[in-house]
């Protein structure tokens, strides 16, 4: 038995969970925000490492720290029925929904859409995608270790690559920050901070937590103490990696508007600074390194999936589910990166409040004795705020005004709740039900251990 390891296995363990957080997400929306909030980049970058790489942090933590065997089991503490809705819904956006079509419209943002007419640009994108994830398709199917082998090459590339790219950047910019956007005018701290939701790492850490547990344990360590402050050391590797990355990349679009124009996404934004510094050469290198990267990951999460609902539905088998996956990712990626982006926002305002609850609610647990009665009241007032956030993003995305059952609700939301309008009316209901439940299970307890 280990009580400590030494640094290079810290080392070891944070770079793999680097490469597992290291995705689409973590090229093109840092970068987006720093197109948009231009002057304003410093408050807009605060905010996105709080969600972008804070929260990610806290959720590895709160695995660790709950002891739970997977996702399932922790969300389980509501009950078994809400254990599953969540972790499905969780698998579901980090997986066939967004983050995997995600991958393969990024890889193709930054690949080839630099390269193509925009007259061919639908076309082209279908056969890329098709090409993509028939790729995909074929190694999820017959998961290796060459996936692994390969990813561990990818990511030390890439994170070199992106390394001479950012440096370049910094000592010879492109031009000067521009005034922010609207949005980034005023707040831009908060947008920032709804901004980091898009990188879905908080939801993926919840996943990714059990892998790393697991890596620990199988170095011999095996007090929960030491397992939790291992994977908080690792953690910590990992996150400050990604943000560094992070506010590279957003210094990168903040000061490439003048030179390259403002996109709508932000992968343009990287094949075009690739261009500017390296020429063909470098544009080529970078698109080629992004594609693999894309697809590595795109594989990896096929795979858990096809894993998790495999033991959710078995009557479904892995292969089955894999084509099933892959097909349905497929086809959502030719909607396009602006399309997938937009519809993803909804689905992440009404999970990832759900998301942050669940993690404060493991650190507290000790407090109010692991009472069930704590979980289901704070899960259901931030579910009843949470799904009108989700509404209301849904209502935007599409354009259209919000429906009229919705409108008393927002209304009252607007006029009660504080930090609504900035995306967080949930958080002060949901700490006041937590004190309130929480005193209430200790003086029950209290009570029941007397009357025995």
């Amino acid at each position: 038995m280990k009580e400590k390891l030494p640094f290079s296995n810290y080392l070891a363990i944070g770079f793999m969970l680097f490469a597992l957080f290291f995705g689409a997400g973590n090229l093109i929306f840092p970068a987006q925000l720093g197109q948009y909030s231009g002057t304003n980049l410093g408050p807009a970058a605060i905010g996105f490492l709080l969600t972008g790489v804070g929260l990610p942090l806290l959720g590895i933590l709160a695995m660790a720290f709950s002891g739970s065997r997977d996702l399932q089991d922790l969300a389980s503490r509501v009950s078994p029925g809400y254990g599953i809705f969540f972790t499905a819904l969780l698998y579901l956006t980090i997986g066939p929904f967004f983050a995997i079509p995600r991958t393969g419209t990024v890889a193709f943002e930054v690949g080839l859409a630099p390269f193509v007419g925009d007259g061919s640009l639908q076309l082209i994108l279908f056969i890329f995608t098709l090409v993509f994830f028939a790729i995909v398709l074929l190694f999820s199917l017959y998961p290796a270790k060459l996936v692994d082998n390969v990813g561990k090459i990818l990511a030390p590339a890439l994170v070199v690559l992106l390394a001479v790219l950012l440096i370049t950047a910094f000592v010879n910019p492109m031009g000067a920050a521009q005034a922010p956007e609207e949005a980034y005018a005023s707040g831009a701290f908060m947008k920032g901070f709804l901004e980091g939701y898009n990188t879905m790492d908080a939801l993926a850490s919840l996943v990714f937590g059990i892998i790393v547990i697991g890596t620990v344990k199988s170095f011999g360590v095996t007090s929960r103490k030491e397992v939790l402050s291992a994977t908080a050391k690792s953690g910590v590797i990992a996150v400050i990696l990604l943000g560094a990355i992070y506010v590279g990349i957003a210094y990168l679009g903040a000061t490439s508007t003048a030179t390259l124009g403002l996109f709508e996404t932000g992968g343009p934004v990287l094949s075009g600074a690739g261009a500017h510094y390296f020429g063909t050469i470098g544009s080529v290198l970078l698109a080629v390194l992004i594609i693999l990267a894309c697809m590595t990951t795109a594989i990896g999460l096929i795979t858990a999936n096809a894993e998790y609902f495999n033991k959710l539905l078995p009557k479904f088998s892995y292969k089955t589910l894999v084509v099933f996956f892959t097909t349905l990712s497929f086809v959502i990626a030719n909607f396009g990166l602006a399309n997938i982006i937009s519809f993803s926002i909804p689905v992440l305002m009404f999970l990832y409040p759900l998301a942050i609850v669940l993690m404060l609610l493991t650190f507290l647990s000790p407090l109010f004795n692991h009472a069930r009665m704590v979980y289901v009241a704070t899960t259901v007032v931030t579910l009843l705020i949470s799904i009108f956030d989700g509404l209301k993003s849904l209502c935007d995305s599409l354009g259209i005004d919000y429906f009229s059952w919705m409108v008393p609700v927002v209304n009252f939301y607007e006029q009660v709740l504080p930090l609504y309008g900035q995306g967080l009316g949930w958080l002060v209901p949901a700490l006041i039900v937590i004190v309130i439940t929480g005193i209430i299970a200790r003086v029950q307890k209290v009570t029941t251990a007397q009357e025995v």
